[in-house]
């Protein structure tokens, strides 16, 4: 099976690095036009610069900060004022981690703005061109503790659940016209992200960090972190006409680390 992803325009969320930076260079190298979107003009350059344009394609991207969500309105109404997507990967830094006796309400605020809502009104900009042509992917990058909620991530269980959720309902309601909307619930991948999380705990518990990264990857079945390239490998799968009958999924992609079924 060859995916080919000619003539279609994808905007990719958080691609300046990690699992953003994996799919966007996966898209193209099936021959999408790829809009990078971050907030780092420098790395956004250098990933540019990494994608695949063998096939003629035209990439750019957007500067954006996802953090600040009536500049990113602003920012995003404007690119499709010009621009139109087949394909949209909604990712976004994740919010700093921390319990349920730790959080305040701006916190919760401002995570729902940043993992919810950004994607919400994304979406709905990207929704009416995808409905006209009969054609549309919307790629949620959520995470495994949807289903698994981790005590020291409760901002990101709790967000990451409702799109989650509003992605399925969405799903239903567009299936008709051609778009799926489907969530991949991301597992221990060897990103700055990872890295970020690992060394905080490491420091909490005043331990050494490459003992937390063993205890990481000894809790995988497959006994490794994931490679980001195999993130890209599903969503460029997802972003295809094969993956026409598969919409409203929350996919696990975690090396088999979830216990539950379903």
């Amino acid at each position: 099976m060859e995916i080919i992803l000619k003539g279609k325009k994808a905007l990719v969320g958080g691609s300046s690095s990690g699992i953003g930076r994996a799919i966007a260079l996966q898209l193209a190298k099936c021959g999408a036009d790829v809009t990078l979107m971050a907030r780092s003009e420098d790395k956004l350059k250098v990933v540019l610069d990494e994608l695949d344009s063998s096939w003629g394609q035209q990439h750019r991207y957007l500067i954006t900060d996802f953090n600040d969500y009536e500049s990113h309105k602003l920012n995003i109404v404007h690119y499709f004022e010009n621009h139109e997507v087949d394909i949209l990967v909604n990712n976004t830094n994740g919010p700093q981690a921390g319990d349920v006796l730790h959080k305040e309400e701006t916190d919760y605020q401002q995570a729902f703005e940043l993992l919810f809502q950004n994607a919400v009104f994304t979406s709905r900009l990207a929704l009416p061109h995808m409905q006209s042509q009969g054609f549309g992917r919307i790629i949620n990058v959520s995470s495994m503790t949807v289903k698994e909620p981790q005590d020291s991530l409760v901002l990101s269980n709790t967000m990451r659940t409702a799109l989650v959720s509003w992605s399925k309902s969405l799903s239903n309601a567009v299936a008709v016209d051609g778009v799926t909307v489907n969530s991949i619930m991301t597992g221990y991948f060897d990103t700055e992200r990872l890295n970020s999380l690992m060394d905080n705990q490491a420091k909490s518990a005043g331990i050494n960090l490459a003992d937390v990264k063993k205890q990481r990857i000894a809790s995988v079945p497959v006994n490794r972190l994931g490679d980001p390239k195999e993130y890209g490998y599903l969503a460029a799968f997802l972003a295809s006409e094969y993956a026409g009958f598969l919409t409203g999924a929350a996919i696990p992609l975690d090396g088999g680390i979830a216990k539950t079924l379903f």
